[in-house]
């Protein structure tokens, strides 16, 4: 073995265990991890971000899209705070990820030296907190031991994101170490005697129900989870953000639960007798509130698989828990021998419908105002991008246009297609899409509102260093449309802090290098579409969209002047 800068050390740690590329922000505090970017930069790709919160939304999407830990760099201090949005979206969201933090050196610790913070107390893993292992390194030669725990803890059991702090001093010393060879996540398998309870319960079903999401899903296990559902003729829910987990074409599809949820879904969801809820931690936005599904004691029957046990039995007490990892659980549930026929056949086949109803662009119930139809719009993505291509949004109501009438194929042919924070963070859409672009060469879409893009429309200048393109539809109305929602439900007509005033998003996406068009009706998105498909260079279409249209089921008007109790 031969002498080797520290920060070396770990550079070559991360292309053990597979790692292509690396987001984050440089810092003086980590200067030999980045040389060693530089030794190493035809094995793995360092990713230059403008800020750490569009970096640390890159790593989470790498994560999502690859299954394995998303990576990023920061400093200290700022740097770390600044990361914290996109590990808090990692924890809620269950996405593996390994975020590196550069830290003071070793004689300057614990006197409030410069840009320092408590690591271990600021990101504190516990159910609560933003990170599943908090670890500081301070001997070089255990570099490969700490990284390669915190590959295995962010892939084990419930997927999460793992901090590992970095002194400054520690990563100029010389080392002798290796790395140790690639982690691969365990797989928990389902118990027979609880595969048998399962077919006892389903056997004794009338109206059974699929609640499938979470992290941990390969396209194996989704491939396993339809011929599942086919064997037994079970329809199939996907949880919030979790759009792609089933594929959205498929007859025993019954649509999504979350924020917006279709009412016929919320009723069935009541209705059901057998709720198997597979992946899901069964979250507030998920469960509407706590109140489809109610805790802790479920009304309905509930079965739930989760990779991890601490969180079954958590908030819900399930007449039957199984701890089992997504690929695991699907396979076993496949072989799980079904009867000859079912008697909720016509069951199954109502969900379709309710889920095609409710999608229906012609016959959706809401009539909106002004020259853009969102759901044509929608409608025209749908017959125009590939059925591979990554669509991703941040947090606020423009999303809901997205969760509603767009159907992802999903992870049952191959790819991971939908990027979006369960944790409502704003300002995920962009950095995740550019992030998706530049690691799979994918056509991305995004879709943001006026506030979400500007918290991170930044990383335009990093999807250009990179060369990466992607396609941005940008809803313009003027207002966070979401809290301006909840405002008009709860003070109508007294506008305090949700009016915006915006800049001229295509010049500002031409000063970054982004092509841009403005569209004003619905009858000039689709040739904006296509120009965008057929560019060299990312593309942004602002979308003029009056404030009065403000969710796919009301308008402005009608909340502020819905009767009150």
């Amino acid at each position: 073995m031969t002498q080797k800068l520290a920060g070396h050390l770990l550079v070559e740690c991360l292309i053990a265990q597979g790692v292509t590329h690396a987001f984050g922000v440089p810092g003086e505090s980590y200067l030999a991890v980045l040389d060693g970017f530089h030794a190493h930069a035809d094995q793995i790709r360092f990713v230059i971000n403008r800020q750490e919160g569009g970096a640390a939304f890159m790593a989470e999407a790498q994560g999502k899209l690859t299954g394995r830990p998303g990576v990023c760099f920061v400093t200290r201090g700022p740097g770390a705070t600044n990361a914290s949005i996109g590990l808090h979206t990692a924890f809620q969201d269950s996405t593996p990820m390994v975020l590196f933090v550069g830290d003071v050196a070793s004689d300057a610790r614990d006197r409030e030296a410069f840009q320092e913070v408590d690591f271990a107390v600021f990101f504190g893993p516990s159910t609560k907190g933003m990170a599943k292992r908090v670890e500081r390194i301070d001997d070089a030669r255990r570099i490969p031991e700490y990284v390669a725990r915190a590959f295995a803890t962010a892939m084990n059991g419930r997927p999460g994101p793992v901090v590992l702090v970095l002194p400054e001093d520690m990563l100029t010393q010389s080392v002798e170490a290796q790395p140790l060879p690639r982690v691969e996540p365990v797989q928990a398998w389902s118990d027979p005697g609880a595969l048998r309870d399962l077919r006892s319960l389903l056997l004794q079903a009338q109206r059974p129900l699929v609640l499938a999401g979470g992290g941990g899903w390969t396209p194996q296990a989704a491939a396993a989870l339809q011929r599942f559902a086919e064997n037994w003729q079970l329809p199939v829910a996907n949880t919030f953000r979790f759009q792609d987990t089933f594929d959205n074409h498929h007859p025993l599809y019954a649509g999504d639960m979350g924020l917006g949820i279709n009412p016929a879904l919320a009723r069935r969801i009541r209705e059901s007798d057998l709720l198997l809820a597979i992946g899901p931690r069964l979250g507030e936005s998920t469960t509407g509130g706590y109140t489809l599904i109610q805790a802790p004691l479920p009304a309905q029957k509930l079965v739930h698989i989760h990779a991890s046990a601490e969180e079954l039995g958590r908030v819900y007490q399930p007449v039957l828990a199984i701890n089992a990892t997504m690929n695991a659980a699907a396979r076993s549930l496949e072989v799980l021998t079904a009867p000859p026929s079912v008697p909720w056949a016509d069951w199954a086949a109502a969900c379709h419908a309710d889920y095609l109803a409710n999608i229906d662009v012609g016959n959706y119930g809401t009539v909106l105002p002004g020259p853009i139809d969102m759901p044509a719009i929608i409608h025209t993505l749908q017959s125009h991008l590939p059925a591979d291509a990554v669509l991703t949004n941040g947090a606020g109501n423009f999303a809901s246009w997205l969760h509603r009438f767009y159907r992802y194929h999903g992870l049952v042919k191959g790819h991971k297609t939908q990027l979006a924070p369960t944790n409502g963070a704003m300002g995920y859409g962009v950095p995740a899409g550019i992030g998706a672009a530049i690691m799979t060469g994918r056509t991305v879409f995004t879709i943001a509102g006026d506030g979400d893009f500007l918290m991170n429309g930044q990383e335009l200048a990093t999807a250009v260093q990179h060369g990466a393109k992607s396609i941005i539809l940008l809803l313009n109305n003027g207002t966070y449309g979401t809290i301006r929602m909840h405002q008009e439900r709860e003070y109508p007509a007294r506008v305090s802090g949700s009016d915006l005033k915006n800049p001229d998003f295509c010049a500002l996406a031409r000063a970054y290098g982004y092509a841009a068009e403005r569209v004003e009706a619905t009858a000039q998105f689709e040739g904006a579409l296509q120009r965008a498909l057929a560019a060299d260079t990312g593309t942004l279409i602002e979308v003029m969209l009056d404030a009065e249209v403000l969710t796919t089921r009301a308008t402005l008007s009608s909340i502020r002047h819905a009767p009150r109790a």
